[in-house]
């Protein structure tokens, strides 16, 4: 684990705090917000209800989803506006359009006040032009948010998201306990009829796909999905952990920290990588892995699995529920599909999600608003306290959920969402716009967990078993304004490249045998100068906040 930086405590856990007419930076720096307090509560403290002193509005850079997409007549929109007082301008934009959407309005300097759905290191594109707030130096404005990272101890992760001025300028999703959602989907009828156990590695994934290639010798035992934009994305991401990296396909992360040389090293020159591709490309070269996994739509994908063509996928918990069995019951009505364990790989039965999730960046322009103060509070109470987060997941007690004397939230009769209650003829996300991906994730344990079905919840037991804190978070290199100049101009050869080459080397169209022909080609695309930056920066950050 790494040092923390030296700055002011958090709030005790538990603690009502006042904000007062300053806005500190948890690094000490004052910043005077006393003009920009129209609107905001006086008192405002852990466990508090947020509620506006007048009707507000802000806007916000929505992220319209397929699968529920926006109705302003939501019971969301209504009811958060009678808690809060607080109106909602949403900026709806596609979800296939988001991310180039936002950087466009961003650049431009149009963005909305409030851009949530927003991963790290996203937010690293936006921080030198000032375009974004550095919101670390405003938090105690936001009690929800300090309590939870105090409650749960989660200063090393937030210290990842640091630029080199200490400061962080994306607001994290913050979970109690590390959630790893996605892992493999296999039809279990065909494991039983073949009499395959449960997988438990990667080596016994191969074992069963070749048990099933054997008793159909015309299928592609796996054909995957996740694969747009990035080829492979899932199932890349999952080996890469599996093996001790930081993130591989569609969480490519240019370096890994390697704990033993106390140093970075880039992720697709490491042995690490090298052996992931080689047990890609074992898949198939053996035709136990569809070719066309790399590049075939999600729509592909599950079609091939509905007709019986491929018995495994990369999943989460909803495409079980949301796509497969659906799919299945239309076209093999008998067949059985479920999750396997995350399968365990060289790094061990580690729980590598991280408890950081997508977040929020707050337009710098906001900072200028009278009613900066109410928005920050309004933040802090929807996606960050306890009563937001239920609310933004659960809906209205007695009209979408109602709850039991020992706390237990249930949908009313009427109301289905992931199967749960499926003779429920409105849906808690297409008619009341709760359970939204835009507000609703992070928050404790219970409530992560509380629409789980059995078998998730027997999935996340044996995730919680495995152990955390082996999965090693990597110290702070944040890049100075100059340094993230080069380090820009490099990546996107640097990722184009490391991408082109998975592609060839997992299909069998380059022979691993060039590998280190390959690593020379990633030298000549300034690999060594990247990391040689990256490293240097962790130095000096280390030796600047410890």
């Amino acid at each position: 684990m790494v040092q923390l930086s030296r700055r002011q405590v958090l709030l005790a856990t538990g603690a009502a705090a006042v904000v007062t007419l300053t806005g500190c930076s948890d690094d000490g720096g004052d910043k005077d917000v006393s003009k920009n307090r129209d609107g905001a509560m006086d008192k405002y403290g852990v466990g508090d209800q947020f509620k506006a002193a007048a009707p507000l509005s802000f806007s916000i850079l929505y992220n319209n989803h397929p699968n529920y997409p926006l109705k302003p007549e939501w019971l969301f929109w209504s009811e958060l506006a009678k808690r809060t007082n607080v109106k909602l301008e949403p900026v709806a934009v596609p979800l296939s359009d988001y991310e180039q959407k936002r950087s466009v309005l961003v650049g431009a300097g149009d963005a909305p006040a409030i851009i949530p759905k927003t991963y790290h290191p996203q937010e690293n594109a936006y921080v030198s032009s000032g375009a974004i707030l550095p919101v670390s130096d405003y938090l105690d404005l936001m009690p929800h948010f300090k309590d939870k990272i105090e409650k749960w101890n989660l200063k090393p992760e937030m210290d990842l998201l640091r630029q080199e001025d200490g400061k962080f300028y994306l607001l994290p999703g913050l979970h109690e306990k590390p959630w790893q959602d996605y892992t493999l989907a296999v039809r279990t009828d065909v494991m039983e009829q073949l009499r395959i156990p449960s997988p438990n590695t990667w080596d016994d994934v191969y074992t069963m796909l070749k048990t099933m290639k054997q008793a159909h010798p015309d299928s592609f035992p796996f054909s995957d999905r996740f694969s747009k934009p990035n080829p492979a994305g899932n199932l890349l991401n999952m080996l890469s952990l599996s093996y001790g990296l930081q993130g591989a396909g569609w969480n490519f992360q240019h370096t890994s920290w390697d704990e033993s040389a106390g140093k970075f090293t880039y992720t697709g020159a490491t042995e690490k990588y090298r052996q992931v591709l080689e047990y890609l490309h074992k898949l198939v070269s053996e035709k136990l892995l569809d070719p066309e996994s790399f590049t075939q739509t999600d729509d592909q994908a599950r079609q091939k699995l509905a007709s019986g063509k491929s018995f495994v996928i990369s999943t989460n918990a909803q495409s079980i529920v949301n796509d497969y069995r659906p799919d299945l019951a239309k076209t093999l009505p008998n067949a059985r599909i479920g999750k396997i364990n995350f399968p365990i790989g060289p790094a061990g039965p580690v729980n590598p999600a991280s408890r950081l999730e997508n977040g929020v960046m707050i337009s710098s322009k906001a900072r200028e608003s009278k009613n900066f103060v109410a928005m920050l509070q309004f933040i802090d109470w929807l996606w960050y306290s306890d009563t937001g987060q239920e609310f933004a997941k659960w809906g209205v007690e007695g009209t979408t959920y109602t709850k039991d004397g020992s706390g237990k939230r249930t949908l009313t009769p009427d109301v289905n969402v992931l199967g749960l209650n499926p003779k429920g003829t409105k849906h808690l996300q297409k008619d009341f716009g709760f359970f939204n991906g835009v507000f609703a994730y992070g928050g404790r344990l219970e409530l992560v967990q509380s629409f789980f079905s059995a078998e998730e919840l027997e999935f996340q037991k044996v995730m919680n078993g495995r152990e955390h804190a082996k999965f090693v978070v990597p110290p702070p290199a944040p890049l100075s304004d100059e340094e993230r100049e080069k380090a820009t101009l490099w990546e996107a050869g640097l990722k184009d490249y490391v991408y082109q080459m998975t592609l060839k080397f997992a299909l069998g169209q380059r022979p691993l045998s060039e590998w280190n022909a390959y690593l020379t080609e990633l030298k000549g695309k300034n690999m060594d100068a990247y990391v040689d930056l990256v490293n240097k920066a962790y130095e000096r950050y280390k030796k600047d906040h410890g």
